[in-house]
């Protein structure tokens, strides 16, 4: 990848991993809907994603594209199908006019969110979205494999949990994604030349993981850190926050109570009586 750009950089997760990314890769784009400090000295395009025309702008001259750009927590229905919905479409078909060669997709553990936290998925399960934030994502791993399928354009989506250097609860414990392994899964999905479409989960290598990793493990994934090595404040930090039986029920957290209407215990014995037919057949 001789120029990677990189969307929403001026978030924060683009500002955490920037400095990695430009020693990775010293042409380095960074775009944002806004001018933002600082720069560190890589040029700047100005785009909002609902914009084809500034999106074009933006992709022009681009071998890889690192998407992190778009609304990155639940929101109203308008908002979410113009920035992570319309905008991702015109960033993927900026990207195949342009030529681009590979893309990273940021999506989320949000669109698996409603798996109970007492599983251990894979990539390869049924999305669960649990928001329309998490529908988005689904919606964009989606427009990913048709790209990759049908224009021969390298896609891996990041199922991410939660960027940082230390778990802020219990719940991070098990999805924290080091800004580190982060890079590393970035660099597997930019350079690796048996990319076609893959799904990777953005963890770093936590004991109390709920996601098997291995498809990234199988191209090279070898994550440097751990939460539970930072447990205890994770811990602490956990009796500071109020119980909620769906919350705390699901790997999706508040995302997945906020909203909720259902009844928590008819659902799991449908879903049990669901899962036992299945084993039936």
């Amino acid at each position: 990848m001789k120029t990677v750009l990189l969307t929403g950089a001026g978030g924060d997760v683009g500002r955490r991993i920037t400095p990695m990314l430009k020693a990775r890769y010293p042409k380095l784009i960074l775009s944002d809907m806004a001018p933002f400090e600082p720069l560190h000295g890589c040029e700047f395009r100005q785009a909002e994603l609902g914009d084809m025309g500034a999106v074009q702008r933006a992709v022009q001259g681009v071998d890889g594209i690192v998407h992190l750009g778009g609304f990155s927590v639940e929101g109203p229905w308008e908002t979410i199908l113009n920035a992570n919905i319309a905008g991702c479409y015109n960033l993927f078909e900026a990207a195949r006019v342009a030529g681009v060669k590979r893309i990273i997709f940021a999506s989320s553990n949000h669109a698996v969110g409603y798996y109970p936290r007492s599983e251990t998925i894979p990539t390869d399960v049924t999305v669960l979205p649990d928001s329309r934030y998490g529908v988005s994502k689904a919606f964009g791993e989606a427009l990913g494999a048709m790209y990759a399928m049908k224009y021969g354009m390298g896609v891996t989506s990041l199922r991410i949990g939660n960027v940082g250097e230390k778990p802020l609860d219990v719940r991070r414990l098990a999805i924290m994604l080091h800004p580190e392994d982060l890079v590393q899964l970035i660099g597997i999905g930019l350079e690796h030349p048996d990319i076609a479409y893959e799904v990777f989960y953005g963890a770093s290598g936590n004991t109390r993981a709920w996601w098997d990793n291995a498809r990234a493990e199988a191209f090279g994934y070898k994550p440097k850190h751990n939460a539970e090595t930072q447990a205890a404040h994770a811990e602490a930090e956990q009796k500071k926050a109020v119980p909620h039986p769906v919350g705390d029920y699901y790997q999706g957290g508040t995302f997945c109570s906020a909203e909720y209407t259902a009844d928590l215990e008819t659902v799991k014995a449908t879903v049990a009586r669901a899962k036992a037919l299945a084993g039936k057949s």
